[in-house]
């Protein structure tokens, strides 16, 4: 069977990148499985993704539909007309995606209404309740038209049982993004401001934002940043600004000794970054699970999270979006009452593997 994995922003690509290997390794098994790798080519920043491709051991894409940038409702459309031609051109088997951005929606959409190809969602069921985000809604609507589910929770599963999804269709195997995170983290590496900054080990915290309803409000955002300061025990603040941060925090004129905001990291240092931090503030889901596979506090500057499990079971901690919210959860950390966490189920750095068992059974089935 021939698979098309779609894939379009950086965090795809991070999910993506144990599939591969796992598909490479069966097929040089001799098993009836194989890839075609679908670039959908939305613009992203470099200094954002790095050299991700050759530090995860991606291959070049097979495809790039190069759908550029746009709006919500150009980047799908411009995918699902390109995705289109080529699904004309060449059907494969199956086409799987993977987490909750545009591509995801869109290449879906485009696969079910070509001939009704079938489609796996890796990460399906997960759900944040918050409709103003627009990955909920790639995640609703791509659900909604799924075959086959592979989840990262026990949660999911319920999600989607709730929505009326039949238990055979649904495979609970773990969550890819940790498979790249236990693969790669012997091979972390430290970046240059480790140095440049004099950090040590366990002594400074992280902070990455990004999501519009923390940093699109200019005062909202420079009430934040210095209540993170003032609340930090003078530590260092490590701030690898987003571009979409960098643009509003250019105007807030915050200057401070103990902030260093840099430009975005590559996976390899950056993950290096926060394995070594006393804890960081986020409002990305995708770290939420990194720092409770590491075992780092995590301070989560949203009201909701698609991933539960990481508060639940994890070291991530929901403060809700009032910058007032910091100071309880710095006293926390500094009394040494933040909670260890557990490393949820299956999260185990196998989930791919059982992912590519589940591909061949349908083959044979």
């Amino acid at each position: 069977m021939k698979i098309d994995l779609i894939a379009g922003a950086r965090p795809n690509f991070v999910k993506i990148a144990p599939i591969i290997e796992a598909i490479e390794k069966a097929s040089k098994k001799g098993e009836n499985i194989s890839y075609r790798l679908v670039h959908t080519g939305q613009h992203y920043d470099k200094k954002m993704s790095g050299n991700f491709f050759e530090e995860l051991n991606i291959p070049a894409p097979h495809i790039n539909l190069e759908s550029g940038s746009g709006t919500q409702a150009e980047q799908t459309a411009a995918i699902m007309m390109r995705y289109e031609k080529v699904l004309m051109e060449c059907r494969p088997g199956l086409v799987l995606v993977v987490g909750d951005v545009t591509s995801t929606m869109a290449c879906s959409i485009t696969a079910k209404k070509s001939n009704n190809i079938k489609v796996a969602h890796v990460e399906g069921g997960i759900r944040s309740g918050d409709l103003t985000m627009p990955e909920e809604i790639n995640r609703m609507v791509t659900d909604a038209i799924t075959d086959y589910f592979f989840t990262t929770s026990q949660t999911a599963n319920e999600n989607l049982r709730k929505s009326g999804v039949g238990d055979e269709r649904i495979f609970f195997v773990g969550n890819t993004m940790i498979d790249t995170l236990l693969k790669n983290r012997s091979r972390f590496i430290k970046p240059l401001i480790w140095e440049e900054l004099k950090l040590e080990n366990g002594k400074y915290i992280v902070i990455t934002l990004h999501r519009p309803a923390n940093v699109d409000e200019e005062g909202k955002l420079k009430v934040l940043i210095k209540e993170i300061i003032k609340n930090s025990h003078d530590l260092p603040l490590v701030f690898p600004v987003h571009p979409r941060t960098a643009k509003i925090f250019e105007h807030l004129g915050i200057v401070h000794p103990k902030l260093h905001t840099i430009e975005p990291l590559g996976y390899l240092e950056f993950n290096y970054v926060v394995e070594h931090a006393k804890a960081v503030i986020t409002d990305s889901g995708g770290i939420t699970e990194e720092t409770t596979v590491m075992g780092i506090p995590c301070m989560t500057f949203r009201d909701n999270t698609e991933r539960p499990e990481t508060v639940t079971i994890g070291t991530n901690e929901l403060l809700g979006t009032h910058p007032k919210a910091i100071k309880p959860a710095m006293d926390k950390l500094f009394s040494g009452k933040w909670k260890h966490g557990e490393i949820p189920e299956l999260w185990d750095g196998h989930t791919s593997e059982r992912i590519v068992e589940q591909l061949l059974r349908f083959i044979v089935n």
